[in-house]
């Protein structure tokens, strides 16, 4: 079939050359026994860490999108449909979105790229099921229409990324690689993306400095980092209604949509324990990211940094 020819949807997983030889999934044996670390607020080894953090997006999969919706009124929508417009892919870009599992940040890319290729690429947002029973007719139609991105989502959680791939085929999308890997130990060669996201998951990397020079090792000479995480509130008035929320709201919320108090109680605390805006931006100039800058959305609830491997 000339869809075949063409290499029409043909995910990135297929480009052998993309893969290096290392382990994927629940990397554990990676994580000491003996060194120490945090899970919230509770000391435990890393490996302990990696199993709880682990759990924790196994269990609260399938409510994920609607506690986002409920814990932050609806606006972790306008925060990521912001990270992509900062970010502003162009057509032909290759994104690697880690700790993305449910397809959020890869699906606001696809839509602003599919936007900016204008219609001619209309068609080929269609399932690859749909591809493969096309008709030639189909095939003569879009015979020289490609999809014009790449896209691999990278996710600890096996549930996180079979709730994202339902939400794909049920949009009827094409070009998504999903790879259940961890963010420390990325299975791809060095030099290949030119652009790495991750939304709401590196403060739950064991080792986050390891995770920054992981994203600057994949991506390629001019590529850009940008990172949407919870960070720190300065105005103590706005900080002491956020606290009140966050520890007397969100873990009763967890457990009344959720039946989980356990894993947004960590949630919560995991955003204190992360750095600062200033500290977090030395820490991605240390893994060799260059005109590395942060923004504040909403009183510093959430930031946005950005860096570039010059």
């Amino acid at each position: 079939m000339a869809l075949r020819r063409l290499g029409l949807l043909r995910p990135l997983a297929l480009n052998r050359s993309i893969w290096r030889s290392v382990s994927s999934g629940h990397a554990k044996e990676q994580y000491s026994e003996d060194k120490e670390t945090h899970f919230g607020y509770e000391n435990v080894s890393e490996s302990k860490k990696a199993d709880k953090v682990h759990g924790v997006f196994q269990n609260v999969a399938e409510k994920y999108d609607v506690m986002n919706d409920l814990m932050s009124g609806g606006i972790h929508r306008v925060w990521k449909d912001h990270f992509i417009s900062t970010l502003c892919p162009r057509p032909n870009t290759k994104l690697l979105d880690v700790a993305g599992g449910t397809g959020d940040i890869a699906f606001r890319f696809i839509d602003h790229v599919m936007a900016k290729a204008g219609p001619s690429y209309e068609l080929s947002k269609v399932s690859p099921l749909t591809l493969e029973g096309a008709t030639d007719t189909l095939d003569e139609t879009i015979e020289d229409s490609v999809i014009p991105y790449e896209v691999v989502i990278c996710d600890i959680s096996q549930g996180m990324l079979d709730v994202g791939q339902k939400r794909a085929d049920e949009k009827g999308l094409g070009g998504i690689t999903w790879v259940c890997g961890d963010a420390q130990k990325l299975p791809f060669e060095d030099d290949i993306f030119d652009c790495y996201t991750i939304a709401f998951g590196i403060r739950n990397v064991i080792d986050v400095q390891a995770a920054l020079e992981e994203a600057y090792r994949v991506l390629k000479p001019g590529g850009r980092f940008l990172c949407l995480e919870f960070s720190q509130v300065t105005n103590p008035a706005i900080k002491w209604v956020y606290d009140q929320y966050s520890f007397q709201i969100i873990p009763a919320m967890g457990q009344v949509v959720a039946g989980d108090w356990k894993s947004y109680q960590y949630l919560v605390e995991s955003i204190r324990k992360f750095p600062s805006q200033e500290d977090f931006k030395e820490m991605i100039e240390e893994a060799g990211f260059r005109r590395v800058t942060f923004e504040n959305l909403t009183f510093g609830v959430t930031a946005i940094h950005s860096g570039f491997k010059i």
